[in-house]
């Protein structure tokens, strides 16, 4: 459990709804929610519970049916927001890694902070293979995609994210399309950025993973939060029967 100030609000969710085919599907129905900086909030719970679509919102990759997103006290629902401009301060990680197959490691890193922060290519270079170095993959700068595995994808996957610097990380299930032994490797590199204090929420069904390094639990079921709380509250202590189902098939 990390030891860290909580500071003001980074992201805060108002009413948020996400409705298809007319209101017959409610994948989210209502959500309130807030993520402190530097807290590491962990979305459970069964598949379709509207976790995805959840975090997927936070950064407009699905638009709202209704409802507001405050990022750093701007609705970004709102007109006339510069949604890339967000975007560039949330670092996405997905269960599949979205790397470039046609560029090289090195490539995939700094072609976003080259023409989207205006760094230097040199400068870049530099972030990326200190990145590298840190989640152990430096001497696979000019390797190809097809030529890592999976764990090693998603782990360069996350550093590239951090290539642009982010105010916040969503990950989206990261180790969820991973060979059981690679999970490991994805989860130690999230566990140093929480350390490192970074503002992250993480979709997952490592259950290991929220109890150790999360400082808050989020549990959703048919697109509500149904509980939340701290990892002792929410695997020790579950209030509510749904919760209490939900573990008793996962735990």
């Amino acid at each position: 459990m990390n030891d860290k100030i909580k500071q003001e609000s980074v992201i805060r969710v108002c009413g948020l709804k996400k409705y298809y085919k007319g209101g017959v599907i409610k994948a989210l129905d209502g959500v309130d929610a807030e993520i402190k900086r530097g807290e590491v909030v962990v979305v459970i719970g069964p598949s379709g519970s509207g976790k995805s679509t959840f975090l997927r919102s936070l950064n407009m990759l699905e638009i709202p049916s209704e409802g507001q997103i405050f990022v750093n006290g701007v609705d970004i629902v709102g007109k006339g927001v510069n949604i890339n401009e967000h975007r560039q301060k949330m670092g996405m990680v997905f269960q599949h890694f979205n790397l470039f197959p046609h560029m090289t490691i090195l490539k995939n890193m700094t072609v976003a902070p080259i023409t989207l922060l205006k760094k230097s290519r040199e400068e870049a270079e530099k972030k990326a293979m200190e990145l590298l170095e840190v989640v152990g993959l430096a001497d696979r700068a000019n390797s190809y995609p097809s030529q890592l595995s999976g764990g090693q994808k998603q782990r360069i996957a996350i550093v590239r994210a951090l290539c642009m610097e982010p105010d916040v990380m969503l990950f989206d299930e990261p180790t969820s399309a991973l060979d059981p032994e690679m999970v490991g490797e994805v989860l130690d590199v999230m566990k140093r950025l929480a350390r490192e204090g970074m503002t992250m929420i993480v979709v997952t069904h490592e259950m290991g993973f929220a109890r150790e390094v999360a400082d808050r639990v989020i549990f959703m079921d048919a697109g509500v939060i149904i509980e939340e709380g701290t990892p002792a509250e929410i695997f020790d202590t579950p209030k509510s029967e749904r919760l209490q189902g939900f573990l008793a098939k996962v735990l």
